[in-house]
């Protein structure tokens, strides 16, 4: 059999790394709720990255989490694919603060692509949510996040700019 997986660090090392993705994910799961709400699988990803931030289960089980959270999203419309990514790069990015931004990136193109399926304004969407997110961040880690969002927002369709 396999070596054991190592156990995973303590919470007080991991928590604001993960949480973030994992809270902002969170504000979107409505969407794939009302699409599918059968379907548990992004619902699941947000609870194993936080188990993971509680330091009670292996990253190893995060990883794997997240390709079933994608999976959520194949063949739905936009904003239930967004969401459904959103879920999976939040957990698959819990122990990497700067990979986060994927996981920030995807919850707001599906809060615009909602906006837009509901025939509301998408790029209201789009700023509504970023900026709800930025309201979110730790102030200890305000700037780093949005020099972040600044440098990589072109890489991120965009979803940064003012």
């Amino acid at each position: 059999p396999p070596a054991p997986e190592p156990a995973p660090a303590g919470a007080a090392a991991r928590g604001t790394p993960g949480r973030r993705p994992a809270d902002s994910d969170e504000h979107d799961r409505p969407i794939c709720d009302r699409a599918r709400p059968d379907d548990t699988r992004p619902r699941d990803a947000l609870d194993v990255a936080r188990a993971w931030i509680r330091g009670d289960v292996p990253m190893k089980t995060a990883h794997t989490t997240a390709f079933v959270a994608n999976a959520a999203g194949r063949d739905q419309t936009a904003p239930v694919k967004y969401a459904a990514l959103a879920a999976g790069q939040a957990v698959a990015v819990a122990h990497v603060a700067a990979h986060g931004l994927g996981a920030a990136a995807y919850a707001i193109r599906a809060a615009a692509a909602d906006a837009a399926a509901r025939g509301e304004d998408a790029e209201a969407a789009r700023l509504a949510e970023r900026d709800r997110q930025r309201g979110r961040i730790p102030a200890e880690l305000r700037e780093l996040v949005l020099d972040d969002q600044r440098r990589r927002s072109a890489i991120c369709w965009h979803v940064f700019d003012d």
